[in-house]
């Protein structure tokens, strides 16, 4: 039975709230119907989100509306409000059964709360949110963990969705120990163009360093997140990032001791396995020798670089993973909201 497609609000129309704007508009179960933000109204919005300088101009077309309170792309009208609050935007009467949270400010139940006060049935969050109760989802990793009863899930991190699906395989095959990261990690909005107060949650003196000219050392919460996927990692993987003066296409380091024997060939064999069977789509492998560029739009999560795997004395690994942090993670969005919606709001199965 082709059910009406499930109605969707976005609430941050930054990178990921764009982004995934682009990945849902083509899915048929979805029917994004808001836009919520706070900064530069529709015109705005419409004008970014069909013009990007890494992912390039948009093969829709997006105009604002005459009353400056809405956009419509091909012709489709998607309203759009500037609230400061979740409260302030009237989602069910806007017929909004699921939001995709993107402003990176609501990152615990208790926040993310007055959506399902407001009517809204389920959230979908582009960041970690860090509670037992709330699922932090990984596309073709953990997302058999996801139930009826969960009205708020998240997409985990970028960098967590890169690590989980290399993590997943190594531990499976050859039993992880301990492990440590460094992602080679693109310029967020976190940072600044030129030296300048960092006024970010983070409080990061590194990030208000210019994000043009420097290698700035940060963190990622990616690895000890993989302790929720995999809760027998805990304590046993850590990492670091460092930000690189590029817009886009990243670089996860993974150093793993593992406990049985093994070489660079069977570590690169057991990649290539899972890239083709159960986790296709997800984790890509790569022998050609490629560079950055070569994965903006990457759709999948993590693209392993065949040429750099590496075993030193028979247990320890290392492998290099590639990913979009942007393209990739938003796809992962994408497809976690239609997962939700199918299998539980009964959207267009």
């Amino acid at each position: 039975i082709n059910m009406a497609p499930i109605k969707v609000g976005i609430n941050g129309f930054g990178r990921i709230g764009r982004l995934s704007f682009r990945g849902v508009w083509d899915m048929p179960e979805l029917e994004i119907v808001h836009v919520n933000d706070i900064q530069g109204g529709a015109r705005t919005a419409a004008y970014m989100l069909q013009y990007d300088s890494v992912h390039l101009q948009w093969n829709k077309r997006c105009v604002e509306t005459a009353d400056n309170k809405g956009f419509t792309v091909d012709g489709k009208l998607v309203t759009f409000s500037e609230s400061e609050t979740i409260a302030g935007v009237p989602w069910k009467e806007l017929g909004c059964e699921m939001v995709l949270e993107c402003t990176g400010e609501f990152l615990s139940s208790k926040t993310l709360q007055p959506y399902l006060d407001a009517g809204v049935k389920k959230v979908v969050v582009s960041a970690p949110v860090k509670e037992p109760s709330v699922l932090n989802v990984v596309m073709g990793v953990n997302d058999d963990k996801l139930t009826a009863d969960m009205a708020i899930v998240t997409a985990a991190s970028c960098t967590t969705n890169c690590l989980a699906p290399v993590v997943k395989v190594i531990h499976e095959k050859l039993v992880i120990e301990k492990g440590m990261i460094t992602t080679i990690h693109n310029v967020t909005g976190t940072q600044t163009l030129v030296d300048s107060m960092n006024t970010g949650k983070k409080q990061d003196l590194r990030r208000g360093r210019s994000g043009m000219v420097n290698l700035a050392p940060t963190s990622t919460g990616s690895a000890t997140a993989i302790a929720e996927v995999f809760p027998d990692l805990k304590g046993k993987l850590n990492g670091l990032a460092v930000r690189v003066p590029l817009c886009n296409g990243s670089l996860t380091d993974c150093v793993f001791e593992v406990s049985r024997k093994t070489t660079a060939e069977e570590v690169n064999a057991l990649l290539k396995a899972a890239s083709e069977n159960e986790l296709k789509g997800i984790l890509g492998f790569e022998e050609r020798p490629l560079v950055s560029t070569d994965f903006i739009n990457e759709s999948r999560s993590s693209v392993v670089d065949a040429a750099c795997t590496m075993v030193v004395q028979d247990t320890m690994v290392k492998i290099y993973a590639w990913y979009d942090n942007e393209w990739g993670y938003s796809m992962r969005m994408a497809d976690l909201t239609r997962k939700v919606a199918k299998d539980y709001l009964g959207g267009t199965a």
